[in-house]
């Protein structure tokens, strides 16, 4: 049988210069989170610019635009799903470092 994944498993082994292959999950996890936490950031400060006093809810005590309200609903599901996804990388990395610390003994 030939091993098609040959080169990975030597560039995992070798230290000069290369990465390590415990430490590249923990950077794409880093990737990650800093991506989605930019995008959480972009999301809350277009809720704000936009559609500052609207309730993404569509039966509010005082009459709204539908557009309004069709807006800060898109914006506040960006916001749940980015948050989610910093909260899952943030674990992951901190597992990765609490992983490292146990097994590094």
């Amino acid at each position: 049988m030939i091993n098609i994944n040959r080169r990975h498993a030597l560039l995992c082994h070798r230290s000069h210069g290369h990465i390590s292959c415990e430490e590249r999950p923990i950077r794409a996890a880093w990737k990650i989170l800093w991506l989605f936490a930019a995008v959480l950031a972009a999301a809350l400060g277009l809720a704000h610019q936009l559609v500052p006093d609207v309730v993404p809810v569509a039966f509010a005590e005082e009459p709204q635009p539908s557009w309004a309200v069709m807006t800060a609903f898109f914006l506040r599901a960006i916001e749940m799903i980015a948050a989610s996804v910093v909260m899952i990388a943030l674990a992951v990395i901190i597992g990765g470092l609490i992983q490292r610390r146990v097994l590094g003994r």
